[in-house]
């Protein structure tokens, strides 16, 4: 300690100088600084104490090795679009109807013959085994239990399909990257289908970084951090088909490329779409014109989606291009969308906008590392409740109510 605070901590005025210097202190932009705002309590709080999504994702970053956490959280080199996506909601303006009655709010819909209380599902995300002892098993044990919310379960999940459909009774569909092989996709569906998914999900999102000098940079700066979210994934008895796809020799790529996209044209996805006995829906779609030629080469669905800026940076949000890709469609074929879905008012908007459900992948995850299964239940439950508070306040009482006229926007 200094000469000067030695001096005023002898003085007569010592009690309302200490006080001063905390109180100056404690307010300062120094000590903000080094406050970290995910763990600034010194326990975990119960479940019922959280009030929105955000709560949750402060408890999973508590609970989660770094590596874990970082996996969940990351977008591409500088996540331009990752905080697009979120900063895209701040751009639409809900107007609410002066006078309707609202006393009977009604959220139940149906998306190619899945019947769902919400129009809320969960996005494919992989890896849940790195968030929970439960992993998707989990995953899906909450979203049934909250009001039977539809899971799309990822093709990189890291355990078996069958384990995963077996453990609850609510909704599953398959998300499916193309494999180079026509025999590995034709395989990948059938056990999709065998397993009860009720629709197949082919998700494009070009050179997704899986090369070693890939953009998600986050991954490389916790590579010593001695993983083992892979050997996890690896040893549940996962993707019996990307095993078997890892032990064939794939021919190099250049400039090191990897993807789940690289040659993909529309008749490679023809070939595939043949093998499905349920509906089949393109997840990446971020255009009208591709929106248009889904369309045109009988896709059932699209998923309006930039992969939660995981893929390509500096791309549009979702809800920015979500009116294009709709009008796109010339209402032939239902629009669903994901990318930075917090609050049952985002969901509101995308309604809006057109959107016939609305996928969520990062908050589901937040559920499930923060409290398991029941995390995953009550997170949903929160946003579910959300959008009916939301549609009674702008005096939408159905969803067939919602329309264009709800929003203003400024994209």
């Amino acid at each position: 300690m200094g000469k000067f605070e030695n001096q005023w901590l002898s003085s007569v005025t010592r009690r309302n100088a200490v006080r001063s210097l905390v109180t100056t202190f404690a307010g300062g932009s120094l000590l903000r600084g080094q406050q970290d705002p995910f763990r600034d309590h010194s326990r975990i709080p119960g479940m019922e104490e959280l009030v929105n999504a955000f709560d949750f994702e402060a408890v999973a970053f508590a609970k989660l090795p770094r590596d874990a956490y970082n996996y969940t959280a990351l977008g591409v080199e500088d996540e331009f679009t990752l905080r697009r996506n979120r900063q895209a909601f701040e751009w639409v303006e809900l107007i609410p109807r002066g006078i309707a009655d609202v006393g009977s709010i009604q959220t139940a819909t149906e998306v190619l013959g899945t019947k769902m209380a919400f129009p809320i599902m969960i996005a494919p995300t992989a890896s849940h085994l790195s968030l929970h002892p439960e992993g998707e098993v989990g995953t899906h044990k909450g979203a049934t239990a909250a009001s039977n919310t539809p899971y799309i379960i990822s093709n990189n999940a890291s355990m078996g399909l069958d384990k995963i459909g077996k453990a609850a009774t609510g909704p599953i569909w398959f998300q499916l990257y193309a494999k180079e092989a026509l025999d590995d996709n034709r395989d990948a569906i059938e056990r999709a289908q065998d397993a009860g998914c009720t629709a197949v999900v082919l998700t494009y999102d070009g050179a997704s970084g899986e090369s070693l000098t890939g953009p998600r940079e986050r991954v490389l700066h916790d590579r010593h951090l001695e993983s083992r979210r892979l050997e996890q994934d690896a040893s549940a008895g996962g993707d019996s088909s990307r095993a078997a796809q890892s032990r064939r020799a794939r021919r190099p790529r250049k400039y090191g490329l990897a993807g789940n996209a690289i040659g993909l044209d529309w008749k490679f996805v023809e070939s595939v779409r043949g093998f499905c006995k349920v509906p089949f829906l393109t997840k990446g779609i971020l255009s009208g014109e591709d929106a248009q030629a889904c369309v045109e080469h009988g896709v059932n669905g699209i998923v309006v989606s930039n992969h939660g800026g995981r893929a390509m940076d500096y791309g549009p949000a979702t809800l920015e291009v979500l009116a294009e890709v709709v009008d796109g469609t010339q209402g032939r074929i239902p629009v669903l969308i994901d990318g930075g879905f917090r609050r049952g008012t985002d969901v509101l908007k995308a309604l809006a906008l057109g959107a016939k459900a609305v996928c969520l992948g990062r908050v589901p995850r937040w559920g499930l590392a923060a409290y398991g299964p029941a995390g995953t239940q009550r997170i949903l439950e929160i946003l579910q409740g959300e959008l009916v508070m939301a549609m009674a306040a702008v005096g939408r009482s159905s969803l067939e109510s919602i329309n264009r006229t709800l929003v203003r926007t400024d994209f």
